[in-house]
C-alpha cells in the first residue's frame, strides 16, 4: 500500500501549527509534533528538516494563506476601511497566525528564516498604499509603508492581546465584535484620508 505522503505532510503541518502557536518553537519538540500528528517523528526530519525549518515552513505558509485570502491590491480602487477589517476578520478566525509571529519576535533575535522571501508580502501590500496615494485617495503625510503597518497593528492588535482587548472594551460578544470591527474600519479610513486632522483621526 503506498505511503500518502501529501497526507503525512499535512498532518505534520497541522500539527506543528497547533504546537508553535501554543508553545512557541523553543517550547514544544519534534516528537510532541509528530505524536499530535500520528507519525514517526523521523517523517518529520525527513520531510521538513528540523525543529526551526519546519517552524519557518509553517509561518511561511500561513503567511501565504493571509496574503491569498485577504489581499491587497490596490487602494486607488479598494477602500483601505474594508481592508482592516478583513484583516480582523482572519485573526479572530485564525489567531494562529499571530501567535506564531509573536514567537518569532520573541525567538529571534535579528534576522528571521525567509525573511527576504517574506519581506514581498510586505512590498505587495505598501505598493497598495503606493497606488491610493498616488490615486490622490490615501494620505501622502505617513509613508507608505508606515501606514500600512499603522492600518496592520490597528486590525491585528485585538488578537495580539487579546486579554487587554477585554479588559478595555469587555468580554468578545457578537455585539462587541461588531462594534470593535466598526471602530477599526472607521479608524484606518480617517487614519488614510488625505489632508485628515488631528481632531478627525480623535
Amino acid at each position: 500500500m503506498a505511503w500518502d505522503t501529501e497526507g503525512t505532510k499535512r498532518k505534520i503541518k497541522e500539527a506543528a501549527t497547533a504546537e508553535f502557536a501554543q508553545y512557541g518553537p523553543d517550547g514544544t519538540t519534534v516528537e510532541h509534533i509528530a505524536k499530535k500528528a500520528g507519525v514517526n517523528k523521523e517523517r518529520v526530519y525527513n520531510y521538513f528538516g528540523g525543529k526551526r525549518k519546519l517552524f519557518a515552513t509553517i509561518l511561511r505558509d500561513e503567511l501565504a494563506t493571509v496574503a491569498q485570502a485577504v489581499p491587497a491590491t490596490s487602494f486607488a480602487t479598494e477602500d483601505i476601511g474594508d481592508y482592516a477589517g478583513r484583516v480582523y476578520d482572519y485573526h479572530c478566525e485564525r489567531p494562529e497566525l499571530i501567535r506564531l509571529l509573536r514567537w518569532e519576535a520573541l525567538v529571534f533575535d535579528n534576522e528571521v528564516p525567509d525573511e527576504d522571501l517574506r519581506r514581498t508580502f510586505y512590498h505587495d501590500k505598501t505598493a497598495a498604499v503606493l497606488e491610493g496615494q498616488k490615486a490622490g485617495v490615501v494620505t501622502k503625510d505617513i509613508d507608505a509603508a508606515q501606514l500600512m503597518m499603522f492600518i496592520l497593528s490597528i486590525a491585528g492588535w485585538w488578537s495580539t492581546v487579546p486579554q487587554v482587548a477585554r479588559m478595555l472594551c469587555g468580554p468578545l460578544s457578537e455585539e462587541e465584535h461588531a462594534r470593535r470591527r466598526a471602530a477599526i474600519v472607521q479608524a484606518a479610513r480617517r487614519l488614510a484620508t488625505p489632508g485628515a486632522s488631528e481632531q478627525d483621526i480623535r
